[in-house]
This record gives structure tokens, sequence and C-alpha cells, in this order.
């Protein structure tokens, strides 16, 4: 029965695919037409059962309930003042804030502090004449300028204004500044081997 079937199938797709002759040319070519597609060309798609995604209600009174939370929360966090993040290099530990602790001072002999006592007078006594040496010096400078320059003045005026005027090679100096040179955009400057212990603070 059911081959039977099939070959009867068979012979009416063939008769509906033959092409008649009114589609032949004069050379018997075929011609296109879209009333006569062969089999291979039918195309089935799987059937489409879905359906359009359905809206929840939303309850107006849920939805006004929940935006009365969030402001009742607002208004709590606008009465908190904000925490600041703390700043651990102003900040002084607590074990360094312990009254207790001291460092009690190393106790001397007798024959130490004696010592200590007379090198500290000693080396007050040397450099006392150390300064005064060097002021008798810039005196002494000071004087056999004046008397130099009172002497030139006598013998010549120009020379003697000329003396008075600043020397700028009796102390020579010479300074290069900064170049302007334009930065290079693909440099990555190193920041070397370290260890970031930075803490992160989340409000």
């Amino acid at each position: 029965m059911s081959g039977a079937l099939s070959r009867c199938l068979c012979r009416v797709l063939s008769r509906q695919t033959a092409p008649s002759s009114f589609l032949l040319g004069e050379h018997n070519h075929a011609v296109q037409s879209p009333w006569f597609a062969p089999v291979r060309t039918l195309k089935t798609s799987a059937p489409l059962r879905a359906e359009p995604k359905k809206k929840k209600k939303v309850d107006p009174r849920r939805d006004q309930m929940l935006k009365e939370r969030m402001r009742k929360k607002l208004k709590k966090l606008e009465k908190v003042a904000p925490e600041f993040i703390p700043i651990e290099d102003l900040m002084t530990p607590a074990k360094y804030l312990d009254e207790t602790r001291e460092r009690s001072a190393p106790r001397l002999s007798f024959e130490e502090s004696e010592g200590r006592a007379l090198l500290l007078k000693e080396w007050c006594r040397y450099k006392q004449e150390q300064h005064m040496a060097e002021v008798q010096a810039v005196e002494l400078s000071l004087e056999a300028q004046r008397e130099a320059l009172e002497e030139l003045k006598l013998e010549s005026e120009e020379l003697y204004q000329a003396a008075l005027k600043p020397d700028p090679l009796l102390f020579p100096f010479t300074h290069d500044g900064p170049v302007y040179t334009p930065p290079k955009s693909k440099y990555d400057a190193p920041d070397g081997k370290y260890n970031n212990i930075t803490k992160v603070y989340t409000q």
C-alpha cells in the first residue's frame, strides 16, 4: 500500500515539474518561471509557537510604598555627617601616645660628668677665640681699604670712582638654565619597584 502511494506521489510531482511546450524556446532551452519550481527548492520552517511576553501588572500602592522607603533612607543618610577618609600621615600611632612610655637618661659616673663639663668649657673658649680673630681680621681689612681709597682720591678722582664700582669678574659665575625640549609622547617613565599598601575606603 505504501509503495503504491509513493509511486503515485512521484508521478504527480514529476508531471508538475516537467516543463511544458510553451515554456521551451526554439532551441529547446527551458525558460524559468515562478509557477514551475523544482522540488528541491521547496523549504519548510519550524512552526513558531511563541507569543509576546505579558507585562507584569504593577500594584500602584506597592510602588508608592517602595518610593516612600527610599525617601526615608535618603533622609537618614542626609542627617548623618559624612565620614572623612583619614590621613594616616598626619595621625600619630596610639603606641606613641602612651604617657607611661619614657626613656630614662643613662647614669654617668662622677669622672665622666666632670670630663664632659671640662671638654664643653674648652670648646666654648676655642670658638670664642676663633670668632674674635675673625672680627679683628675683618676690621683690619676695612681700615686698610678705607685708607687706600683716601690716598687714591688724592691722586686721581677717576681712579677713585672706578675703584668704587663693583667688579663683576671678582667672583666669576656662569649658569646655564634649563633648555626648552619637547616631551616624548611615547616615553613611559619608570616607577621603580614598590609595594602598594594604599588602603581603599568605601562609603
